[in-house]
């Protein structure tokens, strides 16, 4: 039977490619949020508050985006930041697109093999914790580059409802205290950031409680009046400067005044018809997202449904050539030749497809390169505005609260984004990554991030905003809601909240969220040869933001009966929401 199941792959490709996608029987998941002139979708309700106060002020999609960007560095500290960096993937409503790189960077006193010891080995926690940890932060110069350059409201403006925020303070619901209660061991062993996230017995903010930041909101004050120039050329960096100096870290003044966003072409690819614009290198979100569905293109998933072996298998092994390429090609496109080209054709697809046994596990150490020796608390918004301008963004902190440390007066939470480079080929980072020399350390690189805030559009219209948090997981989330809701007829509410499979070529594993495959499925898969790791109860990945444009689903849509604008926050984010107007 399962032979003959896996030959109905081929059989029925042509009228399976035809027919409508099916409707999915999946846990029931709330409404989408609806609005009509702008929709705004953010892992921490206050700050989605505060972009859709922009759009109703009369700001555009990249105004929210700064305004919001701001307002999560005070309401959601475990990856909301201004002491991180992130990327931004913008559609106009003339269909122009562009992306904006304010990663962090290696300092200039970075070396390729800083985090090892005499012998070679990587030191533990060394690329983790402390101030060793931080590459020069990046999330300012980003928001102040998009603002002027594509934003029509004043700084001042934008910045109004995070200081405010941060310096009357903000009760704490129940996800908001659950954060800071998961943090708490770890900023407690930073005497600046226990000042600020833990009372002074030493526990975390509960419940009802207030966060009240006075000296972030200094911070911020002191940015709205100055510009970013305030945090890169002035007293801010001095502050984070003398802090690394003073414990062991290697950030230089010099490193602030040299920094500088990137605005590159995004990666664009075509999936079903319809136009996926997503993040280039120094990500490898866009260009791998392309690659899976370049491959997936060839196969009739919406005909063999969702969560079945059959789909199940495919994805699998579309991830595992996929990520392979992720780990040992691409890296900072400063400092490596990525082979994107390649890697989009629809015909390197087909070679892929051809190497899939329609019956059999592939084996990730058969794909070994020849030569060859991030966080799950990032955060991602999506945000529409009522022109049609579409911005995705996702940016953090790498490791939940970053690198655990604040440089005293400043308030502000600092990143350990440099263990997303190499510390030591074959070496695995925090998520289990594996990676090559394309993404070793080097001064003012930016390691290779997974990243994806996307943008996709149909027929010249904007058709969905997507993108989540999850370290080395983002790609296949944010993929798997692309495919839920194109292939498998899901609302955008369901696409997002539908239990997820991840597999990233070493270690040589497929993990399952929990209820992610029917106990029918996972035997099928193992038969066939696969390692299966299924989440324990509780445990979730990542906290997806998306928009859905002209109806709640794909059936909605093509009846034309839809709101126009329809959001979604990941039922696993509980201090989220989706707000539209």
């Amino acid at each position: 039977m399962q032979r003959i199941r896996h030959a109905l792959i081929s059989v029925n490709l042509v009228l399976a490619l035809a027919c409508a996608p099916i409707a999915p029987a999946i846990a029931a998941s709330p409404e989408p949020a609806k609005g009509e002139n702008g929709m705004v979708v953010t892992a921490q309700r206050l700050a989605t508050q505060a972009g859709v106060d922009v759009l109703k002020k009369g700001g555009n999609a990249v105004d929210a985006a700064v305004a919001v960007g701001y307002a999560l560095a005070v309401t959601y500290p475990t990856a909301g930041n201004i002491g991180g960096g992130g990327f931004m993937t913008i559609r106009f409503k003339d269909g122009k697109t562009t992306f904006l790189d304010f990663r962090e960077r290696a300092p200039l006193a970075a070396t390729k093999t800083m985090y090892l010891d005499k012998d070679g080995n990587p030191v533990k926690g060394a690329s983790l914790d402390g101030y060793l940890a931080v590459g020069v932060p990046g999330s300012v110069a980003g928001f102040e580059y998009a603002r002027e350059k594509y934003g029509t409201l004043q700084r001042a403006d934008l910045m109004a409802p995070a200081i405010r925020l941060a310096g009357d303070g903000f009760t704490l619901e129940q996800g908001d205290a659950a954060s800071l209660a998961g943090g708490a061991e770890r900023l407690a062993k930073d005497p600046a950031a226990a000042a600020i996230f833990l009372k002074p017995d030493g526990k975390p903010f509960g419940v009802g409680e207030k966060l009240v930041q006075p000296n972030l909101a200094a911070t911020l004050s002191t940015i709205s009046d100055k510009g970013a120039d305030a945090f890169y050329k002035g007293g801010i960096a001095d502050a984070i400067v003398a802090a690394s100096s003073g414990k062991g870290g290697i950030l230089a003044k010099a490193d602030f005044e040299q920094y500088k966003v990137r605005e590159l072409a995004p990666v664009t690819c075509n999936y079903r018809g319809y136009e996926i614009v997503s993040s280039p290198p120094p990500s490898s979100g866009g260009v791998i997202i392309c690659e899976i569905l370049n491959v997936l293109e060839g196969y009739p998933l919406s005909y063999l449904g969702p969560g079945s072996a059959d789909t199940a298998h495919l994805m699998i092994e579309a991830m595992r050539y996929a990520y392979v390429d992720r780990n040992s090609a691409l890296g900072d496109p400063d400092f490596v030749q990525n082979p994107v080209s390649k890697l989009l054709d629809k015909n390197y697809a087909a070679e892929i497809r051809a190497k899939i046994d329609p019956f059999r596990a592939g084996v990730s150490k058969d794909l070994m390169p020849k030569g060859f020796g991030e966080s799950k608390e990032t955060t991602h918004y999506s945000i529409i505005d009522k022109d049609g301008n579409a911005v995705a963004v996702t940016y953090t902190l790498n490791g939940s609260f970053g690198a655990g440390v604040v440089a005293d007066g400043t308030g502000i939470l600092l990143n350990n984004e440099m263990d997303d480079f190499t510390q030591k080929p074959g070496v695995p980072n925090l998520y289990g990554l594996v990676q090559g020399e394309a993404n070793a350390i080097q001064p003012k690189k930016t390691p290779l991030s997974s990243m994806s805030p996307t943008v996709i559009a149909k027929d010249g219209k904007p058709f969905m905003v997507i993108g989540s948090p999850g370290g080395s997981r983002i790609i296949t989330i944010t993929l798997e809601a692309i495919i839920n809701v194109i292939d498998h007829g899901m609302n955008i509410q369901e696409a997002i909240d539908a239990p997820r499979i991840h597999h990233q070529w070493l270690p040589d594993t497929v993990y399952v969220e929990q209820d992610g495959l029917s106990p029918d499925t996972l035997k099928l898969l193992a038969g066939m040869g696969y390692k299966l790791d299924v989440a324990e109860e509780g445990e979730t990945w990542g906290k997806a933001a998306g928009i859905l444009i002209g109806g709640r689903s794909l059936g909605e849509i093509r009846k034309g009966g839809g709101a126009r604008y329809n959001g979604a926050i990941d039922s696993r984010a509980t201090a989220g929401e989706a707000l539209g107007y």
